[in-house]
């Protein structure tokens, strides 16, 4: 079973970013956030052959006594083969710092590919269900200039993936 560490939303509304999820579902066969049943999120890693105990221990130990983090997303884009729409977040020294903590704790050889140091693209993702007829549109969509909004991500969990079920979590302190 693979299981996944991510920063998700749960006391802030995520407005914009579950609004563009609306404006994606556009071009998907369904939309494919809304029905993860689970809040915007930014995953730090997967992992396809880890022991649940080590994930949750790992969430406890680079999580416990940190501070969500606000993140200011300035554009969209998108990972291709397949396609997948995404909104990027600026730059952020609490965000790298949180992959570096994870990865610390567990070997990177056992991440999936695309989330090590090094590879991972920090990123929320919008849509993932994109139909190939609405790919030029999906991509103009993409390439579009959007206002900057910030989200507040308050709490680091382990999931299994395919359904997303919540293994552990771990709260974080309201930034200042």
């Amino acid at each position: 079973m693979a299981y996944a560490i991510s920063l998700k939303v749960v006391n802030d509304p995520a407005g914009p970013i579950r609004a563009l999820w609306e404006e994606v579902a556009q071009f998907e066969s369904r939309p494919s956030m809304a029905a993860l049943g689970y809040p915007p999120h930014l995953t730090l890693a997967v992992y396809d052959d880890i022991p649940l105990v080590q994930a949750s221990n790992v969430l406890r130990e680079a999580f416990a006594g940190r501070s969500a983090l606000r993140l200011t997303f300035t554009r969209l884009r998108f990972f291709d083969d397949p396609l997948v729409l995404w909104a990027e977040p600026s730059p952020s020294a609490d965000l790298t710092s949180a992959h570096a903590r994870v990865h610390a704790l567990i070997d990177p050889r056992h991440c999936h590919p695309r989330y090590r140091p090094g590879a991972w693209v920090p990123h929320c993702t919008l849509g993932t269900q994109i139909l190939l007829k609405y790919r030029e549109e999906a991509l103009a969509f993409a390439a579009r200039t959007i206002a900057a909004f910030e989200v507040i991500f308050d709490v680091a969990d382990c999931v299994s993936l395919a359904p997303v079920f919540i293994m552990a979590e771990q709260p974080l302190d309201r930034p200042g």
